[in-house]
């Protein structure tokens, strides 16, 4: 589980930068809006695909269940404008259960299909039973460590390492390992960020990470 929806242009730096904020119904989008106006931008709430229209970049970021929040987009026809946008060569930020909505499927209770543009699925946290010491509690939530891989624009002036806050109970199994940006140890290794040309995506809320999370958003921004 995860949460809530965005979007993004930036202009340059003679010019406003404009954040319209998706909202599908799900989740507060407060904290992101919030976040994105510390990291330079003007951001908007916005509930309709024809808002996206003039949009330079996408932030989608999500609070909630798979099925409801892909159920909510496509009744609102959000799903294809982002999944056009991002054909169009828009670049794209998800963050928590907008970075699981990106792959193929997703198994939260039940089967559900998810946006399609990265391949792989989302599935539960599943720990080893020979795993020695107390059991890990799920939702995994909480401050937990980074491990980057170089050259993501995401995490340019972040050091390896770094600590960032996550609330989930499912994670993404990309098919293509090469656009796993970061991972993070929650009884094994699993996906933290990817990043797949002009689809950038964190498992963690940069909104909630602090000086970290800031330093990530300004570098979306600012791409």
């Amino acid at each position: 589980m995860c949460f809530m929806v965005i979007f993004c242009v930036a202009l340059n730096s003679s010019q406003e930068i404009m954040i319209a904020i998706v909202d599908y119904g799900m989740g507060n989008l407060r904290s992101v809006q919030k976040a994105l106006l510390r990291a330079g931008a003007d951001a908007r709430i916005v509930t309709s695909p024809l808002a996206l229209a003039s949009a330079e970049k996408i932030v989608l970021p999500g609070v909630g269940a798979f099925a409801d929040a892909i159920a909510k987009l496509r009744a609102t026809g959000l799903d294809r404008a982002v999944v056009e946008a991002v054909g169009q060569g828009v670049p794209l930020l998800g963050i928590c259960l907008g970075f699981q909505l990106l792959f193929d499927v997703s198994y939260e209770d039940g089967l559900h299909t998810g946006l399609g543009l990265l391949p792989g699925k989302v599935v539960r946290f599943e720990f080893p039973t020979s795993r020695v010491g107390e059991p890990l509690k799920i939702p995994h939530m909480g401050w937990n460590q980074l491990t980057t891989k170089p050259g993501c624009p995401l995490f340019r002036g972040i050091e390896n390492g770094s600590h960032v806050y996550f609330v989930h109970s499912y994670h993404a199994v990309p098919i293509n390992q090469d656009v796993i940006a970061a991972t993070t140890d929650y009884g094994y290794d699993f996906p933290a960020a990817i990043w797949s040309n002009n689809v950038f995506a964190t498992q963690f809320h940069p909104e909630k990470s602090q000086a970290v999370g800031r330093q990530m958003l300004e570098n979306f921004v600012n791409l």
